[in-house]
């Protein structure tokens, strides 16, 4: 149900209807920009008290059949994109805690580790270089993790290194990887458990090092968990848990189990007395971004001018973040995270005056499987809070449109399989660079020709049946009212 508030000579539609009581006394915007490509210019605001979006449109329209279907569509299909702008960036309160999650010398670390991984190879840079132009953007610079060590995911960076860690630890010094799995290190560690909760990928990730390294997993999913990524957990090796809620819910069951059952939980989300293996998973995050760094200079570029990172509890956004706060300072890249529209626990915190974060309602119902959390890890926001330029959400027809074009490139641009959760980073950026609704955003971000954008495709085909939904069949299309192409064939 809509609920209309009359307002002046203006209509206030409202899309919770009466589920924001206090919306017809606090409409107060967040931010206004007015939209010109539509004929009756839509005014859209968002509601101070749920954030959801407001439309205002002039009162005389509501009687004009012509510009109302107009009117509808827009009301009810959720805009591409919803943003803040981070007003503690530039805040020096995080800077020995950044410092000290992310040394200088972090990244030589990591990457000296998964050298001893079998199969590790540095995933390629792609440049979607006709992109860039018709975008009229420098350069897009896409690090592509559906190749990462055959996994399909870059998860397996941060699972691996936080599971070395740990026995490192309890060995007291580090070891050679081909030593851990034999000897009097191997006689030494016993018959370790590890145990995790997943959306898929980092559960894939842990089940595949654990094997690696000797060790037996279990892996906790929730109800929504597709039977492709389930199956690929256990082809590598992982004991299976299906729990009947969601993510969130994973990971409360999996962590009571483990202290039952004796089992190390590694998680890539942090809480109070767990954070050792959390900030373990993020360090191991910085090798696909030191090697990204490397690849760009091959290009003669020393960074890329803006990042955009996909965030679900936000721990690789904040790796990313991180590493290049404390590469570069002052002269790091301007940082766009991203989440679904309906899982975006990191935007909703940052929105708060307060500076804590915040856990988001709701059932997580997105096919950003992968982005589908409910709970920032704290670990992670500490260095979000402050590292982050501005939070934006899109719903899931953007990350549709993300797989398609990347599926289907322009003429030289390479072609680049991703998943939902993966391609979510282009979509976003396309939609700011050609949405009329996004020009405050593009302007406050400084985007243009000049501009060196890198994109992290974080997942490739993980669940083959989605895929082929979503890039053969079309699904989650796009809104007519925000579609940037129509076709001129057929009256179109």
């Amino acid at each position: 149900m809509w609920r209309c508030f009359r307002n002046a000579n203006r209509i206030m539609i409202h899309p919770h209807g009466f589920a924001c009581s206090r919306a017809e006394r606090q409409a107060v915007a967040l931010r206004s920009r007015r939209v010109d490509d539509y004929p009756f210019r839509n005014y859209y605001l968002s509601c101070r008290v749920c954030t959801q979006s407001l439309f205002f449109v002039p009162v005389g329209f509501l009687g004009n059949a012509p510009h109302m279907d107009e009117i509808m569509q827009i009301v009810q299909a959720s805009p591409p994109l919803e943003w803040c702008e981070n007003s503690r960036t530039g805040s020096h309160a995080d800077a020995g805690f950044t410092r000290e999650l992310f040394p200088p010398d972090m990244a030589l670390r990591t990457r000296k580790f998964h050298r001893q991984l079998e199969g590790y190879r540095m995933s390629p840079l792609k440049s979607l270089g006709h992109l860039a132009g018709m975008l009229n953007l420098g350069g897009i610079w896409i690090k592509d993790e559906s190749v990462r060590l055959s996994l399909n995911s870059f998860k397996a960076l941060g699972g691996s290194y936080a599971i070395y860690r740990y026995v490192t630890e309890k060995l007291g010094g580090e070891v050679p990887v081909e030593k851990l799995l034999a000897g009097e290190a191997r006689r030494k560690l016993g018959d370790l458990v590890f145990a995790t909760a997943t959306d898929g990928n980092h559960g894939r990730g842990i089940a595949w090092s654990a094997t690696r390294l000797g060790f037996k997993s279990v892996v906790y999913v929730h109800k929504n968990t597709s039977a492709a990524r389930i199956d690929a957990i256990r082809r590598n090796g992982a004991e299976i848990v299906v729990v009947d809620g969601t993510y969130d819910d994973a990971v409360r069951r999996v962590s009571a189990d483990a202290t039952k059952h004796g089992w190390q939980i590694i998680s890539d989300t942090s809480w109070t007395g767990y954070e050792d293996i959390p900030k373990w998973v993020m360090q191991g995050y910085t090798t696909l971004v030191a090697e990204a760094q490397e690849q760009l200079a091959g290009q003669g570029l020393a960074r890329p001018t803006h990042v955009f990172v996909q965030a679900g509890v936000g721990a690789l956004a904040a790796s990313v973040m991180g590493f290049y706060q404390q590469l570069l300072g002052a002269d790091r890249p301007k940082t766009v995270v991203v989440e679904p529209t309906d899982a975006a626990c990191l935007m909703l915190s940052a929105q708060q005056q307060d500076g804590n974060p915040r856990h988001f309602e709701g059932e997580l119902d997105t096919i950003m499987a992968g982005l589908a959390c409910g709970d920032p890890s704290p670990l992670a926001w500490n260095v979000l809070r402050h590292c982050a330029d501005v939070f934006a959400k899109c719903p899931d027809y953007v990350a549709a449109k993300g797989m398609r074009v990347y599926a289907v490139p322009l003429d030289g641009d390479p072609f680049i399989v991703s998943g939902e959760s993966g391609a979510v980073t282009l979509g976003a950026l396309m939609y700011i660079m050609r949405w009329a609704g996004a020009r405050a955003l593009r302007e406050a971000l400084e985007l243009g020709p000049d501009s060196q954008i890198l994109l992290i495709n974080t997942e490739g085909n993980t669940d083959p049946d989605d895929f082929r939904r979503v890039v053969w069949e079309g699904g989650d299309s796009v809104p007519d009212a925000y579609k940037t192409h129509v076709s001129r064939s057929f009256g179109g």
